[in-house]
């Protein structure tokens, strides 16, 4: 038996052999998934052109219709800083845009998901839902959506400067997230 036999250092050559065609299917696994992932096309969607080809945009200060204030100060800059940071667009001021993204956070809800008892609540997921319109100077509207959502949990705490301090953190998580999915769905070449 050739995998049982040992060599004058005593250590079985079965396990190199069982070590060295391990190393090879892991290696063939992951070329098989590289070519996948490369030959099938898959790409992550946005990233491409906003709708008209529009290349200077402005994005204003989002209309605010709930009582959380500073929202949409918020939104509006983690959207500049989304379209910022892939660099292909150039943000300008109205005088010089081509095209003008304008919102209204039409609501913000919280609502309680968990309990520890009938009358207390232990966490909280807050929604909010976007309007948003991108025009230009020549076409006017170009695209719109009016519901935009997105929700993120927190936690319910017995002091409530806690609690709040919990809501506004999940808060600027959710402006980042919604911020993040309005560029993708802006710019989706699908």
């Amino acid at each position: 038996m050739l995998f049982n036999k040992t060599n004058k250092s005593g250590k079985s050559r079965g396990l190199k052999k069982k070590g060295l065609s391990r190393l090879c299917l892991n290696i063939g696994v992951c070329c098989v998934l590289w070519l996948c992932v490369t030959a099938c096309g898959y790409r992550f969607s946005g990233g491409g052109e906003l709708p008209g080809g529009f290349q200077k945009l402005n994005i204003g200060i989002f209309e605010n219709r709930t009582n959380e204030t500073g929202l949409e100060s918020r939104i509006a800059n983690d959207l500049i800083y989304q379209f910022t940071r892939f660099g292909n667009y150039q943000l300008t001021d109205k005088a010089e845009a081509d095209a003008f993204l304008t919102g209204t956070i039409k609501s913000v809800r919280s609502v309680t998901i968990s309990h520890a008892s009938a009358n207390t609540s232990t966490e909280r997921r807050i929604q909010v839902i976007i309007a948003l319109k991108l025009s230009s100077t020549e076409d006017g509207l170009i695209w719109s959506d009016n519901a935009i959502s997105g929700y993120e949990t927190y936690a319910v705490s017995p002091l409530k400067s806690q609690t709040e301090k919990n809501k506004k953190s999940a808060l600027a998580i959710l402006s980042g997230r919604v911020a993040e999915r309005i560029y993708y769905r802006l710019t989706d070449n699908f």
